[in-house]
């Protein structure tokens, strides 16, 4: 549903510029445009979701419920340190950062080792300091990844975290691990590949910047 919205929203934009006469010249400038907030909505969204009905702001920091299931696909859900998500996903839904945050500290007091309460806590460490990965939230992914050197879930979402950020070349370098250690018939590494495409196509349509 949402790509047909993006289509929707792009033809309606093309015909703006046809009706306003805008000179053609300037065409490329509202192309570039489109085409990053569709880039943005495909790497961080979920488009092939249904729609639904806005949230409140109460729930704006909760993660896109297609990236929670991606990342239940990468983990699994049903588990003992997955229970702490759990809890965790249900404090955000009420807007609650640092209940979420102590129920994923709380579950690494109670398994230290495991890679994807470490990933969780970058990730939310990271939104707790404004949406950079800060050097907690860097250990925290660090941790992850040195507790599962071969899993491709720490290395994805720091990806998605750098995104966030604004960090396009980092994130572009842990998408690139987390697709190599993606398995070849588990579910995700799909879309993992799609990100990291449209990730790339991006950042090739980028210009160059001027050397300091």
């Amino acid at each position: 549903m949402g790509w047909l919205w993006l289509a929707l929203i792009g033809g309606v934009a093309m015909g703006g510029l046809i009706a306003l006469r805008v000179p053609r010249t300037l065409w490329s400038f509202a192309g570039a445009a489109l085409m990053l907030a569709a880039a943005g909505y495909a790497l961080q969204g979920s488009p092939n979701l249904p729609a639904h009905p806005a949230i409140t702001d109460a729930r704006v920091a909760r993660d896109d419920p297609g990236i929670i299931d991606l990342r239940d696909r990468m983990f699994g859900r049903f588990t003992n340190d997955g229970a702490y998500l759990i809890a965790a996903d249900a404090m955000l839904g009420i807007g609650d950062r640092k209940a979420a945050l102590q129920a994923i500290l709380g579950g690494i007091r109670a398994v230290p080792k495991s890679a994807m309460l470490w990933t969780a806590l970058g990730g939310s460490l990271a939104m707790r300091d404004g949406g950079v990965v800060s050097p907690p939230s860097r250990f925290a992914f660090d941790q992850a990844m040195r507790l599962a050197p071969r899993h491709p879930g720490p290395p994805f979402f720091a990806g998605l975290a750098y995104i966030r950020s604004g960090d396009f070349t980092t994130a572009r370098a842990c998408w690139k691990r987390a697709l190599r250690l993606a398995p070849a018939g588990a579910s995700y590494r799909r879309d993992i590949a799609m990100r990291l495409s449209l990730l790339e196509n991006y950042l090739a349509r980028m210009p160059s910047q001027p050397p300091r």
